[in-house]
């Protein structure tokens, strides 16, 4: 069976040929991108091209550009483009080139699949990538999670090409004279990824020439086992939880009697925001008398007696707010928020009551709501560092009661602000910025 028969054949593709809507081919030029995009095409699948150009190998990215952008004008195909000042980022952000573009590309991919309707989001992702991420896990030490490798599919972001060696594809290139360009950074070891590509894939290969194609089957296995693991798991937690009301109980003698206590442990109470660190803790409440607890972001366990309770922290209904245009003073019960759009002011305050967001950034309706367990945001003045919002309100000490009471304001899925505390990094005023919107919290 050839790369045709084989890529035609995959779950992934048949799905999404099952769904009809159109598939986003994010392209960046090289061999694997190319190859992919000419696999949908003779597949009669319907696509779109995204492309970015990262601004960081001159005229180099220009010709890979110029590539991407002739082959979807012959295909007939829609092409989307967009070019990036990344080291301007970097500087701004603090973080390394990859993070950068990382970011910034999956900032725009999700903003083309939403403004356009696109049903998924495809990239070229082959064999030897899953099996550098597997070495890298492994290496990293990140456990069972870590040893399915590279998903061949995560929400609307779909790889369709894991199953194929890199090998594969260079001859399927060859053999249909498909133009790609090769990224001459790939050459170097700058990064970590590249240098177990360059350092340690040939050594492992000399010895064993198949390596490559074990390995990977080797993950489908892997990824099958966690599904095993997942299931004993499930069984466990039936076994040992009790509903009683909205609280969970855990007979601590039939918990004992388990094993591996920790690894049961860990996975019955991580699904309520306890983290591997608190393992520990858990733990000794076993030991511990009645009273004893230990609290996550939103859940608290107490020993009482001859139990662990799980207990939900008190969750007020939660309210929403639609803001269709400024300016506007909003009531949100415990405060009101003034919506005004001003001039930057030359000096900004530093209440944290006021926030000022570049209007470049905004789209209406704004939403104001809530704020939900797994919402996460850019805290400003972080350096574009990802981070949970019950994380921030931990580490910013607000009490168990005041959380229920913290509300977000959201733009596009995307958190502005969480009010009355910080501004979300995307969205604040630059020294350019001439109009901003500012949000003042007032007493109710």
């Amino acid at each position: 069976m050839d790369l045709l028969q084989q890529f035609q054949s995959n779950k992934l593709v048949k799905a999404a040929k099952a769904k009809g809507k159109t598939t986003l081919l994010a392209v960046s030029g090289g061999v694997d991108s190319m190859v992919m995009a000419e696999l949908f095409l003779s597949s009669k699948l319907p696509i779109a091209i995204a492309h970015c150009n990262f601004n960081l190998r001159g005229e180099e990215a220009d010709k890979d550009e110029q590539l991407t952008r002739e082959w979807a004008e012959k295909n007939n195909v829609t092409f989307h483009h967009i070019s990036f000042e990344t080291k301007q980022k970097m500087e701004e952000w603090k973080k390394g080139v990859q993070e950068t573009a990382r970011i910034l590309r999956y900032e725009w991919l999700d903003k083309l699949m939403t403004d356009n309707g696109y049903g998924n989001l495809a990239t070229a992702h082959h064999a030897n990538d899953n099996v550098e991420t597997l070495l890298m896990n492994l290496f990293k030490g990140t456990g069972m999670s870590g040893m399915h490798g590279i998903p061949e599919q995560n929400n609307y972001i779909i790889r369709p090409l894991l199953f194929a060696t890199k090998e594969q594809i260079y001859a399927y290139a060859k053999v249909h004279n498909i133009a790609f360009r090769e990224d001459a950074s790939n050459a170097g070891d700058a990064y970590t990824r590249n240098a177990i590509r360059n350092n340690i894939i040939p050594v492992v290969e000399q010895s064993f020439p198949n390596a490559i194609q074990h390995i990977s089957d080797s993950i489908r296995r892997f990824a099958q086992a966690e599904q095993l693991y997942n299931r004993s798991i499930e069984k466990e937690r039936k076994d040992l939880t009790e509903k009683r009301g909205q609280d969970i109980y855990i007979s601590i003698k039939k918990l004992l009697l388990r094993q591996p206590l920790e690894t049961i442990c860990y996975e019955l109470f991580e699904p309520y925001d306890f983290t591997p660190s608190q393992l520990p803790h858990i733990l000794s409440l076993l030991e511990s008398g009645s009273g004893h607890f230990i609290s996550s972001s939103s859940h608290r366990i107490i020993r009482d007696r001859d139990f662990l309770i799980i207990t939900t922290q008190k969750q007020v209904e939660t309210d929403i707010i639609s803001i269709e245009g400024v300016p506007c003073i909003i009531d949100a019960g415990r405060m009101k928020l003034d919506f005004q759009i001003e001039n930057t002011p030359k000096d900004l305050s530093s209440d944290n009551n006021i926030a000022y967001v570049d209007v470049k950034n905004i789209e209406f309706p704004l939403i104001l709501r809530k704020w939900r367990i797994g919402d996460y945001f850019y805290p400003l003045g972080m350096n574009m560092k990802k981070k949970k919002v019950a994380r921030f309100l931990i580490d910013q000490k607000i009490p168990i009661h005041d959380k229920e009471h913290i509300w977000v304001l959201e733009c596009a899925k995307r958190i502005v602000w969480v009010c009355g505390m910080r501004l979300d990094e995307r969205f604040k005023v630059k020294p350019s910025t001439e109009k901003c919107l500012i949000i003042k919290i007032q007493g109710s």
